[in-house]
């Protein structure tokens, strides 16, 4: 592909074309600026596009930037899921090292026993602090939470996974479920902090999560589902104390806005990375 081809368009964290998360990728971007990037970006509509900067097939390894529509995003998990399936596709299931803004991410990409390309991102290394009490103070009142819609056992930390994410666990599924928060206000907060989405979960039970995340700094409601908040969550959870073993986690995104996401988590007490799996799949395009 030339950077003069139209992008490829793939959902992640899913198999079925109606769910996941949409991504841009382009696989060739060495031709295109900054300015052309963020242009298709913003054509797209997608929470993110993953741009192929360089490319050294022989090494499987590739330099990736990432744009939303309104800005360029130092990581994102998702477009990494699907950049990751898409390379796959074209040069075979294998390693991948991609170059980010963040640092290296390796990528294991493998097909399961339907043939399906799976994608295992590793991140950088994640860490977590608590949230001061005025940034709380400032994202509830944006969301139009209060204080006693919080799980207590799961305090408001702001945590990193390649980008800071605010994580706010609710009380209840019905708290998750019912999302109407001010557009504008929680976008400022979130500049003000350098947050990249508020990290709203739900704990069903210490395996399973559900999450919705806000993004209005990319000029997006929400996201579907988010890899690199995952990874975040990982980390927060290691944090906690509350992963005493090697363990797997299940997230469950995007089921309340008619996108469901299942995005699965490998996160041990003895490594600060965490392990992000999903699939991706084509998305069929007008005319096509």
């Amino acid at each position: 592909m030339t950077s003069t081809e139209a992008p490829l368009r793939y959902t992640a964290f899913t198999s079925d074309p109606e769910g996941g998360n949409p991504a841009g990728v382009v696989l060739d971007a060495s031709g295109l600026d900054d300015a052309a990037m963020r242009a298709i970006a913003a054509g797209l509509g997608y929470s993110e596009t993953a741009f192929v900067t360089r490319r050294d097939e022989a090494a499987r390894r590739f330099r990736v930037r990432y744009f939303s529509p309104l800005a360029e995003v130092a990581f994102c998990g998702h477009a990494t899921i699907a950049l990751s399936v898409a390379l796959a596709e074209r040069l075979g299931a294998g390693d991948l090292l991609l170059d980010t803004s963040v640092g290296e991410i390796p990528v294991a990409t493998g097909r399961d026993g339907s043939g399906a390309v799976v994608a295992t991102l590793t991140s950088v290394p994640a860490h977590s602090r608590p949230a001061g009490r005025d940034e709380l103070a400032a994202t509830l009142s944006a969301l139009r939470w209060r204080a006693a819609d919080l799980d207590p056992a799961l305090p408001p930390h702001v945590a990193f996974g390649g980008n800071d994410h605010l994580v706010l666990a609710a009380a209840s599924r019905e708290r998750l479920a019912d999302l109407a928060y001010d557009f504008d206000a929680l976008a400022a907060v979130m500049r003000e902090h350098g947050w990249t989405t508020v990290n709203l979960v739900w704990r069903e039970s210490p395996e399973r999560f559900h999450a919705r995340n806000p993004f209005p700094v990319g000029g997006v409601v929400e996201d579907p589902a988010t890899g690199a908040a995952a990874a975040a969550l990982g980390g927060y959870l290691r944090a906690l104390g509350l992963v005493v073993r090697p363990t797997t986690i299940a997230i469950r995104q995007g089921e309340d806005m008619g996108r469901p996401s299942d995005l699965l988590l490998d996160v041990s007490p003895a490594d600060d990375r965490v392990r992000v799996t999903g699939r991706a799949v084509p998305i069929a395009q007008a005319g096509a």
